[in-house]
Parts: structure tokens; sequence; C-alpha cells
């Protein structure tokens, strides 16, 4: 028996494939630092145009996050193989990242050329990597749109001013509906969500991992652009403001349906598919915290003066941009949108007319009211009426 006891002590305990790697959480490091240079990047264009080239750089910096979050549940993460792959790809994110406030400036090219370096470099490694025919179809028709994208990436790179704009919007905009038919290919077909083998519990928790991304972000941009000016009583205050901002964020984030996403891809009649559309509605979020880390810098660094419109539009307009990503959660997971959030949406709206009117704090104060109210709401009503996980049906 004391043998018997020994052996099992001294066996090493299974991976549980329902959980994130290690090796997951050290590649996320990389983007809280590409989240920050993209949040810095917009702080310092406030225009529809720095919006616009925001917004491209951040569904560039997701889809290669989402693509290598899928690729773990394929792959056996405990090969040295597959971990130099994973490693190999956060550097080349890291350069990425650090490319990212130039990437329509000088770098441009350096920036496109290291974007598609991660695509196709990853999908050709799979191929060799695993030589079966399902891998044969999976990464091939990644790669061939990748080859097609290629043409719009280096001709950006390569043009100037609004033209690199154009010609990355619309090639990201073609990767996004490509990835949403399943890259369709002549003769491989379109890839179905259950090639990927998804696990609902491992992935739901690399999804709530990418929000803490976006909000760990948040709070270092709050954090660092404190530190950097007097601290005076009224920047305290807006340190104060912004801080519970974030934390009301994560508090309407979890509280419940991001506890319970887990269940609700279990429960649903197509999980590999609720699990990818899952992303998108993460994304929304996190463009929304995005705004929010915007919000910080700008709050904090001046609190008091006018506010200026695109700086209502971002202090406003990050709070509702989440709003709308959780409420379609809310969908994913219950079959249906909380009224909280629709209420918080008509407020938010309702407080921009007096916005130009009203100091930064006092408007970040009022965003933050709006967020704490939905946030009781949320309690309130789960404590009246507790929720079960009740997905949508998905064909």
């Amino acid at each position: 028996m004391a043998a018997e006891r020994g052996t099992n002590a001294a066996a090493p305990a299974e991976p549980d494939p329902g959980r994130p790697a290690f090796l997951e959480l050290f590649f996320d490091l990389v983007y809280v630092f590409a989240l920050i240079s993209l949040v810095k990047t917009l702080a310092v264009d406030l225009t529809l145009t720095g919006v616009g080239k925001t917004l491209v750089l951040l569904l560039a910096f997701t889809l290669v996050w989402a693509l290598t979050t899928w690729a773990a549940d394929t792959l056996d993460l405990a090969r040295p193989a597959v971990q130099v792959q994973f490693i190999g790809v956060a550097a080349a994110s890291l350069l990425l990242a650090a490319a990212a406030p130039d990437a329509y400036d000088e770098r441009g090219l350096l920036f496109a050329v290291t974007y598609l370096a991660i695509h196709l470099g990853s999908s050709i490694y799979y191929l060799l990597l695993l030589p079966d025919a399902a891998e044969l179809r999976r990464s091939g028709r990644i790669l061939f749109w990748y080859t097609i994208a290629a043409i719009g990436w280096i001709g950006g790179g390569l043009a100037a001013g609004p033209t690199r704009l154009m010609f990355w919007a619309a090639t990201v905009g073609v990767e996004y509906v490509a990835a949403s038919f399943g890259w369709p290919v002549p003769r491989l077909g379109r890839s179905r969500p259950q090639e990927w083998r998804l696990v609902g519990g491992r992935v739901a928790e690399r999804y709530r991992q990418f929000m803490i991304i976006a909000l760990g972000a948040s709070i270092f941009v709050t954090g660092t652009t404190f530190s950097l000016g007097e601290y005076t009583r009224d920047r305290a205050w807006a340190l104060l403001v912004v801080f519970t901002i974030v934390v009301l964020t994560w508090r309407i984030y979890i509280y419940r349906a991001g506890e319970l996403l887990t269940d609700a891809i279990a429960r649903s009649t197509n999980p590999s598919l609720l699990t990818q559309s899952a992303a998108v509605t993460h994304l929304i979020m996190v463009a929304g915290i995005a705004g929010t880390a915007v919000t910080s810098h700008l709050v904090v660094g001046r609190p008091l003066g006018e506010t200026p419109p695109s700086w209502a539009a971002v202090i406003l307009g990050g709070p509702a941009l989440f709003l709308v990503g959780r409420g379609v959660l809310d969908y994913t997971v219950f079959g249906r949108i909380s009224r909280s959030r629709l209420a918080g949406l008509i407020l938010l709206a309702g407080v921009a007319p007096a916005a130009s009117v009203l100091p930064p704090v006092v408007v970040a104060l009022l965003a933050m009211t709006i967020l704490a109210l939905i946030a009781a709401a949320n309690l309130v009503s789960t404590r009246v009426h507790p929720r079960t996980p009740m997905p949508p049906a998905l064909g």
C-alpha cells in the first residue's frame, strides 16, 4: 500500500485540456503591450481617420491572437516544436506591436511584412508539423487566403498617406469575411467550426483572459498617465473615476454571462460555432475597453477645462461600445438581451449633448455613474431572478 501511494504521489498530473497552458498566458503578455501601443496611438490622433487607422490595426492583432488561440486546441502545447512556434509568434507579435505607432508612417512595410510572416509562417509550420489530411485542409485554406491578402498588405505598405489606410482596411475586411465563411477554397471547400476541435471551457477561459489583457492595458495607461504629471487633487479624483470605470467594466462583464459562457457553450446545439461567434462579441467589448483606456489617458492628463467633441465621443463611446458587445454576450449565453444594457446606451446618449459644457472628469463621472447603475441592476435582477445558460439555437 505504501509503495502504491508513493507511486501515485510521484506520477505527474495530466494537463487539464479545459484550461489554458502557461505558454498561452506568456503569449498574452505581448498583447498587453500591443493594446497599450494602440491606445497611445489613438490618444494622439482623435479624428475619424485616427479611429479608422487604430481599428484596422486592432482587427489585425485580434486575428493573430484568435487564430493562435484556436490552433492551441488542435496542437499539443507540451511538444517542444509547438512551443518554439508559439514563442516565435510572440516574438513577431512584439515586433508588430513596436511598429504599430508608426505603421502609417515610415514603418508601414515592416508592419505588413511582419504581419504576413506570422500568418503565412504559422500555416506553413503547421503543415510541416502535422502533415495529415485535416491539417492540409485547415492550414491550406488559411495559407491560400493570406497569399491573396499579401497583395493588399504589401501594396499598402508601399503606398503612402490615405492610400495605405484604404489598402489595409479593404484587406483586413476581406480577411474577416473569408474567416466568417470558413476560408473557402476551390476543391478544399470551406472550414467547418468542428474542424478546430474547440474545447468550450478552455477557449471560454481564453476569451476571459483576452478581456483581462484589455483591462490590464487600461489600468497601465491610467497609472502611467497619472505618474507622469503633478499629483494634484483634480488629477487624483480623475484617477479614482477612471479606475472605477475599469472596475465596473470588469464587474459587468463577468456577472453573470462572463462566468457562465463555458456552460452556455456546453449546452449549445453547435458549441464550435458559438465559440467562434463569441470571439466577435469579445472583440467588440475589447474595442470599448480600449476606448476607456484612451479616456484614462485624456481625463487623468487634463481633468478640467473644456471637453472637445472628440473627447466626449471617446469618454461616452467606449462604455457604449462595451455595452453593445456585452448585450450580444447576454444573447449568446441567455438567449436574450438585458434591458439594463439598452437603458445604459440610452442614458449615455442622453449625456452626450451636455458633454461639451462639462469638464472631462465630470463627463467621465457621469459615464461611471451609468455603469454603476447597470452593475447594481444586474445584481438585483440576478438575486430576484436567477438565470441559467440558455444559448440560442445555431445551425
